[in-house]
């Protein structure tokens, strides 16, 4: 991979001469959070020359998956966009991280999707719900800790793929990216899963990169940070800064700042039924 990605070595002088025209790859829309500032530059024209860059190297990136991997041809741009902005668009380390999504593809969704046959004993627990748009028109997902019990590890990692695949079909047009309220009320011990929560958190980071836009972490209890001092160090800088502990008195206020009161659910004093994900 190494030889082939020196061929394709991104310079400046690459930037002018490799053009990208419409035809062969998408209008890609602008970003869709102010949390991603930083792939923009402080130019007066900060999208342009930025834009550029991606398109070029999501084009040599393409080709180069392509090559490894021909399934490689099903992904749109938008794709390989947030696989290359998870790896500070380092084309080596994004495509290796890429192919790397696509043999867990093959071999633990064989089938292209799972059924909710297949995760029976998480989905009774009806933890995780979807509904609303924060203000930024990114649907809202809130997940309940303390109804979270221990399953077998691959029924829960089967679960954390079928609730990812529902959240991300189901993404308004042009957004990317969700929102989410982890609430641990009534959490304690019974509840706690390290390893699955290490197994969730792989997923989502290298499975399913740049898809988490922010993290609500709401009514947590002071023994929850003994399981959070375990996982904290297995979460990457990315996604660190995009999750807030919210303190007890301020859930409504904070929750507010970002999304309206008529897309809050009704357990933070909004105006919205939780629907379940698996009835989304």
């Amino acid at each position: 991979m190494s030889s082939y990605l020196r061929k394709f070595s991104f310079t400046s002088k690459l930037t002018s001469s490799f053009s990208i025209s419409s035809s062969s790859s998408a209008e890609l829309p602008a970003e869709d959070s102010k949390d991603d500032a930083q792939h923009h530059s402080s130019n007066s024209n900060p999208n342009n020359n930025n834009d550029e860059i991606e398109r070029t190297k999501i084009k040599i990136m393409r080709s180069l998956l392509e090559t490894q991997d021909p399934s490689a041809k099903d992904a749109d741009d938008f794709m390989i966009r947030r696989f290359l902005r998870a790896r500070d668009l380092d084309i080596e380390k994004a495509s290796a991280l890429f192919l790397k999504y696509l043999n867990w593809r093959r071999e633990f969704v064989p089938n292209g999707t799972i059924s909710p046959s297949e995760i029976p004993n998480d989905i009774a627990h009806n933890k995780l719900f979807m509904q609303g748009q924060d203000k930024l028109g990114r649907p809202i997902v809130v997940v309940f800790g303390g109804r979270h019990y221990q399953t077998s590890l691959e029924e829960f990692k089967r679960y954390v793929t079928f609730c990812l695949d529902r959240i991300c079909a189901r993404m308004p047009s042009g957004q990317e990216k969700f929102v989410s309220i982890a609430d641990l009320v009534h959490w304690g011990y019974t509840n706690s899963d390290v390893r699955g929560y290490l197994a969730a958190l792989s997923i989502l980071q290298d499975c399913y990169p740049e898809r988490l836009g922010k993290l609500f972490i709401v009514n947590a209890p002071s023994i929850f940070m003994t399981a959070w001092k375990v996982v904290y160090p297995f979460i990457d800088s990315k996604t660190k800064k995009k999750i807030i502990f919210v303190e007890n008195k301020k859930i409504r206020s904070t929750l507010l700042n970002d999304i309206d009161e008529s897309q809050l659910p009704e357990e933070y004093g909004g105006k919205l039924s939780l629907v379940p994900i698996q009835d989304c």
